[in-house]
């Protein structure tokens, strides 16, 4: 898969998305300091939310339009807090343009057709499609008519849930796809996030797999590269502190810079299989224990176990062959602290 000609796959860095969702905080001015942040601290790529509070749900205080049972948002409707989390949609432009200056790739979720029209007109490199919105299939459908990559997040979402929409992405044409594993919980905990599954869903789905972590910390995003995480997704703030809709539970800048680092150096260390003697290692190999004689002998001495010891360094030979060497004689003077070696032994 590639984002602006940056390679998203096992054999490349992770692809770090800064998603900055909510934490503009209803300023234009913080919104592009979340992208000079973002590029500054490592991320690959800014990720933006277009929709209007009209195009995501009602404006209705019916109860099933009250949100319940969440601790950040409980009791108010979903238009209020999506008239409040939303980015306008002229700042779109300025944004994006903003961005590429920086050469930072930036991107969005849509949440209706009108927003895919907006982003098409902007020339967004992809599209993510929101956990909540995996069910949407006339939605990801026209998405997927652009032709461009997308990425899909998976919370709340079964199996079944997931092969229709990555269908609905290929019966439109699109191949490049990746899906995201979530918990849709803000924030969540690190056990409920089952990393494993990221194993599973790469060979069940044969796409790109990566993480949408919502954890408040980095651990979770880090262990996910051993099990083969590919892109990671987390929320991101100027200040966790900035009392937004997302803040709470979003990373700051440090966080960014340690999640691009310590990603990075997680792949490397998951690298190959490889049971041969390392470059840095060779130099210490001199380190390791090997026999020494301990005692001096004279020539044909016969070798006891009081006359060698197993010690560092390892310029002798090695104490596999202890039992071997007793009982042989040496076929020549030896000085104590000497190395044992096979040139000095008789049969």
């Amino acid at each position: 898969m590639i984002i602006n000609n940056k390679k998203i796959g096992l054999d490349a860095a992770p692809y770090i998305i800064a998603e900055m969702s909510a934490n503009h905080n209803n300023d234009i001015e913080n919104a592009k300091k979340l992208i000079e942040a973002a590029k500054k601290n490592g991320a690959d790529a800014i990720k933006l939310q277009t929709y209007k509070p009209d195009t995501i749900t009602l404006n209705s205080s019916h109860e099933d339009f009250i949100i319940k049972d969440n601790g950040l948002w409980h009791g108010r409707t979903l238009y209020d807090l999506y008239e409040e989390a939303h980015m306008p949609w002229d700042w779109h432009k300025p944004l994006f343009e903003f961005a590429n200056k920086l050469e930072l790739t930036i991107f969005s979720s849509p949440f209706d057709r009108t927003a895919v029209d907006l982003l098409e007109e902007l020339n967004a490199p992809a599209y993510k499609i929101a956990s909540f919105e995996i069910v949407d299939i006339p939605l990801i459908q026209y998405v997927a008519s652009t032709n461009k990559p997308i990425i899909i997040s998976t919370g709340m979402a079964n199996e079944e849930e997931i092969f229709e929409a990555i269908e609905a992405v290929k019966s439109s044409g699109t191949s490049d796809i990746a899906i995201l594993h979530c918990v849709s919980s803000y924030p969540a905990k690190p056990s409920e996030y089952n990393l494993k599954t990221i194993e599973d869903m790469r060979k069940k789905f044969k796409v790109e797999v990566g993480i949408s972590d919502h954890t408040i910390d980095n651990v979770t995003a880090i262990s996910s590269i051993a099990f083969g995480c590919t892109l990671i997704e987390k929320h991101f703030t100027l200040d966790r502190n900035a009392g937004g809709p997302d803040d709470s539970f979003s990373m700051e800048p440090s966080q960014l810079m340690s999640l691009s680092k310590d990603t990075k150096n997680a792949r490397k260390a998951i690298g190959k299989i490889n049971y041969s003697l390392k470059d840095n290692e060779k130099t210490n190999i001199k380190f390791r224990r090997s026999l020494y004689f301990v005692k001096d002998l004279s020539k044909g001495a016969i070798i006891t176990k009081d006359d060698i010891a197993s010690v560092r360094p390892g310029y002798g030979v090695l104490p596999k062959h202890y039992h071997e060497i007793i009982g042989k004689t040496v076929n020549k003077d030896i000085s104590k602290h000497t190395a044992v070696n096979f040139d000095d032994i008789s049969n």
